[in-house]
């Protein structure tokens, strides 16, 4: 079957009907998915479908959101390798996530997994990384780029997409390297305001190695292109558009390697009050995990 053909089936249609993600809940995994969630501040939906229609594959998926509603994490890897072969590395990145998720500095949680991912991986693997904390109050997204493509940005008001401005850091030696390859890296936090209406897409690299008509791959640039001139008035189509016209392009695209992408939409909703209030009591509480749900497909 085409690359064309599999992105007009049911599984990359718009996402279902939105869930709610209550506070202290997280949810992620390395299977196929295509679901939709609202957050106080975000709706966020996610599409993933691994290489060859295996059942799991190298790319990870996390969002979580905490115990005031307040702040959501999001997270996006693509490990060495791809299908059957990267899964079983994927799961173990998925356990670290899990493991590491509610580390208030969002540093200290990609170094964190920087530094266990080696036991995890075999034959010296890597996997690259996208790390994105918002926090609701003021509207604002913390962003760290583990050697992974950088998210773009819609912005509502300009009606125009862009890459988003990231802080750079020139005197450093070792800089945002991929996880599992040294230690002695440093991992740069860059925070961008956002408004009700803007969106941000990442996105795993089988978006950037696809090729235009010419044979040419598209590369950052070429998908910036293309999603400018998506239609963004209705953000549910978005994801099954730039699908459709990535896989048009040439036969083979989106068919060599996992696929995720990821797209935050700012909402005007905030934190309710009660759960603000409530926020303390949970914490003693059972906290509800939607990763059980993975745990229970492997």
């Amino acid at each position: 079957m085409s690359a064309s053909e599999n992105v007009r089936s049911d599984d990359i249609s718009a996402a279902e009907a939105s869930e709610r993600m209550q506070c202290m809940e997280v949810w992620g995994g390395n299977r196929g998915t295509n679901k939709s969630f609202e957050m106080p501040g975000l709706r966020t939906w996610v599409y993933s479908r691994p290489y060859s229609g295996d059942k799991s594959g190298g790319d990870v998926y996390y969002l979580s959101s905490c115990a005031s509603g307040r702040i959501t994490r999001i997270l996006l890897a693509d490990v060495m390798g791809h299908g059957t072969l990267a899964a079983d590395t994927a799961r173990g990145l998925r356990d670290l996530m899990r493991e590491n998720i509610n580390r208030i500095r969002q540093t200290s949680l990609v170094h964190a997994l920087n530094r266990q991912f080696s036991d995890v991986a075999r034959q010296g693997g890597f996997a690259t990384a996208l790390v994105g904390t918002f926090f609701a109050p003021q509207r604002s997204l913390a962003v760290c780029c583990a050697g992974h493509p950088e998210p773009l940005v819609y912005r509502a008001a300009e009606s125009q997409w862009a890459p988003l401005q990231r802080r750079r850091e020139k005197n450093a030696k070792l800089v945002d390297m991929p996880l599992g390859i040294t230690d002695e890296v440093d991992y740069l936090i860059s925070e961008t305001p956002l408004d009700p209406g803007d969106l941000v897409l990442g996105f795993s690299d089988a978006l950037p190695e696809a090729y235009d008509e010419q044979g040419k791959m598209l590369g950052f640039e070429g998908i910036v292109s293309l999603v400018q001139r998506l239609d963004v008035s209705n953000p549910d189509q978005l994801i099954p558009d730039l699908l459709t016209t990535i896989a048009g392009l040439s036969p083979d695209n989106l068919a060599q390697d996992d696929l995720t992408i990821i797209l935050l939409q700012v909402t005007g909703s905030r934190p309710r009050m009660k759960d603000n209030f409530l926020a303390p009591l949970r914490l003693f509480g059972k906290v509800t995990d939607q990763t059980e749900w993975v745990d229970r497909h492997p």
